[in-house]
């Protein structure tokens, strides 16, 4: 197993060490283009089967595929290991250049359960992902709206389901024989080619011969002569037990115009993308527009008030204190369960820092679809080593709250957050497991990752912690009163349960757009590839986040609330609710699934990345009105 996860597990590290001090372009490591020329082999590799019905990958050969003499696993990355990607050689074997008009793979005898799983892949719309190349295959369709241009599909149906001419019964069809075609890219200078497309032509046909010859079979109605499949003599090929199955395919090659480098716009433009720019920009606009609002808005009230009390005590004006100065004797009253705050914050700053700085290699190409899992093993490696933030961060805020048990803060900041995820992912991977999904992660890898956060994350937050806690405390601007002031009677609107839950619908609104997107390639098995926009996404949410939790805390300051410690964390975090929320009503308003382990796998993981949304805008919430409150009560003079 160790070797299945190396590979290029830390290649992410080293990617910017790769760049050529020469004029020549640089590429990243699996991804470099591969020159071919005419007789060179190429091999299929085939990977999971998947479908966006059950949210099950399964292993290729866990159907009664041809398999070649020895199945070999390609080195995968950590990353292709979480999503459930199974790579492995195939009998799909041909020449560059080299036309195959049909090839006979193998014959195969359906017993009951193979015909049992054939029946239940087909009826769950599971899809045959191939790689040739490093390109996954896709199947050509036209477009629904009936323009001239095409689209693609990732892989191929395993079959279909119908009935014969006259008949009213509901037969299965195993998609048996293949058409390949390879599109390549010729280099006048050199002669050779790289591959530049690689697509699928599935039919079922029940291939028929007078005798089996296992060496040099042959045909009648798919052979040398014939050159492809006779036209008007497709019978489809059953499935059923008993039933003998003919595995063929046809190769075909296509001089292309499309270069090397932009290879992959064909699988990233699958959907119209003119929506998806409008409905992004046009939201980025609305929440810049109401962010300049809300900070223009606050600004001016907010000199002001600052204006005046400082005017007043110039003129000894001895007037009775008012608004947000009149509670500066509590403000900074250590609240309630602030050790669990200080986790939360900390954890918040570590998941900050990984993404800022996973979007940062997004931008500059080294996660993009071609490197194959390159993305989950960012993110989870980032994670790890970012932990000497989180034990920073944490350390410095329960020292402030005047906190002595430093290595039990620590350790619950080591600990909560990854342990509540660790836990639920560890009960879904075993629902998954007990599918006999592929998508189980294995216990090797399982305990890869335990190692990474015993070995290497809480080290780290203890080196932070450690450091952190060494700095002198940070001081408060004004001092504390000895005895807490009472809080008068709130208005409504200012009651926290309300204003908690009208913070969160604003930095919502920044991402809601995004999120489809982001949800339609977890869930519709297609690729996210946009992380400019992402990253300018990211970059409103963050400021959104900050002004409307600033807005509503300086208002709460103002009836005379000083309780805004865990009020500020929970106004930016509560847009993870609407975030849940969404995702239930995008489960049932675009997903197909019907399987009950799959709806506990979606809602599992939908759980999971809104807990982290939580944690995530929560932090940037609360940082932003900690430095806002510090701020305003540093600026104004106090008796």
């Amino acid at each position: 197993m160790g070797r299945r996860i190396s590979g290029r597990v830390t290649a992410i590290y080293f990617c910017l060490l790769l760049v050529s001090t020469t004029v020549h372009s640089f590429y990243l490591p699996g991804v470099a283009p591969r020159d071919f020329q005419r007789g060179d082999e190429l091999q299929v590799k085939v990977n999971k089967l998947s479908s966006t019905k059950t949210q099950l990958p399964y292993d290729f050969y866990y159907l009664k595929y041809c398999k070649p003499k020895k199945i070999m696993n390609v080195a995968e990355n950590l990353g292709e290991v979480l999503r459930g990607d199974r790579i492995e050689n195939s009998i799909y074997t041909f020449n560059m250049g080299e036309e195959q008009p049909c090839n006979v793979a193998c014959k195969v005898k359906l017993d009951a359960d193979a015909a049992q799983n054939f029946k239940e892949k087909i009826d769950d719309e599971y899809r045959v992902n191939m790689i040739l190349d490093n390109l996954p295959v896709a199947v050509r369709r036209q477009r629904r709206d009936g323009s001239p241009s095409t689209t693609y599909e990732h892989g191929f149906y395993v079959g279909f389901k119908g009935n014969y001419a006259g008949s009213k019964e509901e037969k299965y069809f195993i998609n048996n024989h293949l058409s390949f075609r390879v599109m390549y890219h010729r280099d006048l200078e050199t002669d050779s080619a790289r591959i530049v497309g690689f697509e699928v032509t599935p039919n079922s046909i029940k291939h028929e011969y007078k005798e089996w010859d296992e060496k040099n079979p042959q045909l009648s109605t798919c052979n040398q002569d014939t050159k492809n499949i006779i036209p008007g003599s497709i019978v489809p090929q059953e499935v059923e037990t008993g039933k003998e199955v003919v595995f063929t395919y046809d190769v075909s090659f296509k001089e292309s115009d499309i270069k090397w480098a932009s290879r992959w716009d064909t699988y990233l433009l699958m959907n119209d993308d003119q929506i998806h720019w409008f409905s992004i920009i046009n939201s980025l606009m609305i929440v810049l527009f109401l962010s300049g609002m809300v900070a223009m808005i606050m600004l001016r009230t907010l000199y002001r008030d600052i204006a005046n009390y400082n005017q007043l005590e110039t003129q000894d004006e001895a007037q009775e204190e008012t608004g947000w100065k009149l509670v500066h004797g509590d403000v900074f009253r250590a609240p309630t369960n602030s050790g669990l705050l200080c986790v939360y914050v900390g954890t918040g700053v570590q998941i900050l820092v990984m993404t800022l700085v996973t979007m940062m290699f997004a931008l500059l190409g080294f996660l993009s679809p071609s490197n194959r899992g390159g993305l989950m093993t960012a993110m989870v490696l980032l994670w790890v080593f970012m932990g000497l933030f989180a034990g920073y961060s944490s350390a410095r805020l329960y020292k402030m709250f005047k906190g002595t048990e430093w290595k039990r803060n620590t350790l619950k900041t080591a600990f909560m957050f990854p342990g509540i995820l660790f836990a639920v992912f560890f009960v879904l991977n075993a629902l998954i497991w007990g599918e006999k999904s592929s998508g189980a992660v294995p216990f090797g890898t399982m305990f890869a990752l335990v190692c990474l956060w015993f070995g290497i994350s809480v080290p780290l937050v203890f080196v932070g912690s450690y450091l952190g806690f060494k700095k002198p405390a940070i001081e408060d601007p004004v001092k504390t009163n000895k005895i807490p002031r009472q809080i008068a009677e709130q208005a409504w609107y200012m009651k926290p349960m309300f204003s908690i839950l009208i913070g969160g619908i604003l930095p919502f609104g920044a991402v809601f757009i995004e999120l489809f997107f982001i949800l339609t390639s977890i869930w519709l098995n297609q690729f996210y590839y946009i992380f400019g926009f992402l990253f300018i996404v990211f970059v409103i949410l963050i400021i959104t986040c900050a002004e409307i939790t600033i807005v509503l805390c300086y208002f709460q300051l103002c009836s005379e609330d000083y309780h805004w410690w865990w009020r500020a964390y929970l106004t930016a975090g509560s847009s993870a609710l609407y975030l849940f929320l969404y995702s239930i009503f995008y489960f049932f308003t675009k997903l197909e699934i019907t399987k009950l382990v799959s709806g506990i796998l979606y809602f599992g993981y939908m759980l999971i990345a809104s807990y982290a949304f939580f944690v995530l805008t929560g932090t940037i919430g609360f940082c932003a009105c900690f430095w806002f409150v510090r701020k305003i009560y540093s600026s104004v003079k106090i008796d």
